[in-house]
This record gives structure tokens, C-alpha cells and sequence, in this order.
């Protein structure tokens, strides 16, 4: 007859007592892949795959460890019943705080993902689907929620100096080609103009990425990224495409023809944006061309901290 053992309880070392015992600054999981709430574009909640870090600080110094599965099952709850923004991010941290009985009192989370919106052609009855990067990072200490939030935009960046070489090319072949002509008429020179021979030189430009990242004030409960996504791109006039008929990439010309900027320009731009955005308390911008001229890249960064409005 086989012995049956009576059902006892599971150990937990957690509780043995730490050797070398001193409190720790952070404890957690990173890299979870977890699905997270958000609401879209017209309010109809959808999830989204996500990496997940998260952490609690452990105070105690004789504490061996935290428990690290409560934080999980937490998260895993929280994450999608609840949509992303400032309250609910704050209701989670606290839980993940209580959740360790004491062991904690502040917590940290940060979330990685791509939002994806859909924007309308420049000229066709065409839209297409961006993708844009996202990080959210947020901690709660001492019953005060730090948010900050950052995200990339990408765009076109035609060169002036390029631009002024071009034109002074083009101008000096016109000057060639009829130099023998006192007077041209309007046809000749439209005609002239549009065939291969009338653009000799073209000015280089290249797609270009604004990484953004922001601190928001506690005030305000929505998490602003689909609005300063398009105060971005606004700025820099010159978003990259999706959908493109001939008539949006005419139009795409254009926008870089009037848009012209180096990654200063483009970096004092949307600088610009964020020093006068009452929800962002501080900010920091690093504008980078992928050059096509060199092998290397151009880049420009600045950063501020807006006053109290």
C-alpha cells in the first residue's frame, strides 16, 4: 500500500533572512511581453503588444527578496482591463506597492510599444498606417507620480545648402543654354523647364527620425501622444508618406521645396512646440539625418524645462 503524504506548505526562501543584509534600490522583472489598453483614434479601446519592466524597492535590509509573481499577476490584470493613461498608471503602482506587504514603498514601470495611426494622403483619397514608437516610463514615491513619456516621429529633411548649390547650378546652365537669346518666350522657357535638360542639379535629402522625450505635469490625466505626435510632424512640415499616388508625391516635393532644414533647424522646430506646451513640464529632443551626402549622420539635440503656467 503506497504511503500518501499529508499536503503541507509550499516553502518560501524569500523569507530567509539576507545574507550581507543591506535595502535594495530596485527589484523586478524586465523584457514581459504583456498587452496593454489603449484608447483609439475615435475612443474605441483596442490592445496592443508591449515589453513590460517593472519594480518595487525593497527597504527592508533583512529581506531576502519580493514577490515578484504578485507583480506580475498584477500587471497582467491592470495592463488590460484598464486604459492607458495618468490615473490608471498611478492606480497600478500603488497596487504593486501594497503588493508586497510592506516590503515597498515606491515602484517603477515603463512600457514599450508602437502606436499606430492612420493619416490621410496629401492630395489622393488614400490613407495609410504609421507607426510610431513609444516608451512610457512612470514612478510613484512617496504618493508622487512622475510620468514621462517619449516617442519618435519620421520625416524629410532637404538640405538649404544643397538647395542653394542646386539653384545656382540650374541658373548657370539656363545662362549657357541661352546665352545666344536676348529674349525667351513664357513657352520656350516652361517647356524648357519641365524636359531633363532644364534641372541639371537636385538638392539631396534624406528621411530623417526626431526622437522626443517629455515629463508631464501631474494636472493633467490623458497621456497626450497622439496630439504631440501631430504638433511634431506639424512643425517639421515634412512627415514621411504612406499611401502615395503621383499627386501626393508631387505634393511631397513641395512640402520639402518650402521645408528646407538642417537638424538644427528641425531640432529648434519642434522645440519650439513642446516650450510652449502647458502639459509638459520638461523636455528633450535629438533630431537626426541619415545623411545621404556622407556616411555618417547629422544630429542636433536640446532639451528645457518649461515654468509653472
Amino acid at each position: 500500500m503506497r504511503n500518501v503524504l499529508p499536503d503541507l506548505p509550499l516553502p518560501d526562501v524569500a523569507f530567509d533572512a539576507a545574507a550581507l543584509a543591506r535595502p535594495l534600490d530596485w527589484v523586478g522583472m524586465d523584457g514581459m511581453a504583456l498587452p496593454i489598453r489603449l484608447a483609439g483614434s475615435e475612443g474605441t479601446p483596442m490592445l496592443v503588444p508591449a515589453t513590460v519592466d517593472v519594480a518595487v524597492n525593497l527597504r527592508t535590509p533583512a529581506s531576502r527578496g519580493i514577490h515578484m509573481s504578485r507583480l506580475y499577476l498584477r500587471l497582467q490584470q491592470a495592463l488590460t482591463s484598464d486604459t492607458l493613461g495618468a490615473p490608471s498608471l498611478r492606480r497600478l503602482l500603488d497596487a504593486c506597492v501594497t503588493s508586497q506587504d510592506g516590503l515597498a514603498d515606491r515602484a517603477n514601470l515603463r512600457l514599450a510599444f508602437d502606436r499606430m495611426l492612420l493619416r490621410r494622403a496629401l492630395r489622393s483619397d488614400n490613407a495609410g498606417w504609421k507607426r510610431y514608437p513609444v516608451q512610457i516610463e512612470a514612478e510613484l514615491s512617496e504618493g508622487h507620480l512622475r510620468l514621462t513619456m517619449g516617442f519618435s516621429v519620421e520625416y524629410s529633411s532637404t538640405c538649404p545648402a544643397s538647395a542653394a548649390l542646386s539653384r545656382q547650378a540650374n541658373a548657370r546652365h539656363f545662362s549657357e543654354v541661352f546665352a545666344d537669346r536676348k529674349s525667351l518666350p513664357v513657352e520656350t522657357v516652361h517647356a524648357w523647364l519641365e524636359g531633363e535638360g532644364g534641372m541639371v542639379a537636385t538638392p539631396h535629402a534624406q528621411r530623417s527620425r526626431a526622437d522626443i522625450r517629455v515629463e508631464l505635469r501631474p494636472a493633467f490625466d490623458e497621456l497626450p501622444l497622439e496630439s504631440l505626435i501631430d504638433a511634431a510632424e506639424s512643425a517639421l512640415g515634412t512627415p514621411v508618406q504612406t499611401a502615395v499616388k503621383r499627386e501626393d508625391e508631387q505634393a511631397f516635393a513641395l512640402a520639402n521645396g518650402s521645408n528646407l532644414m538642417f537638424c538644427e533647424d528641425a531640432a529648434r522646430r519642434i522645440a519650439a512646440v513642446l516650450a510652449g506646451d502647458a502639459r509638459v513640464s520638461a523636455w528633450h529632443v535629438r533630431a537626426s539625418h541619415l545623411e545621404s551626402l556622407h556616411p555618417h549622420d547629422a544630429v542636433a539635440s536640446v532639451s528645457g524645462r518649461n515654468s509653472v503656467p
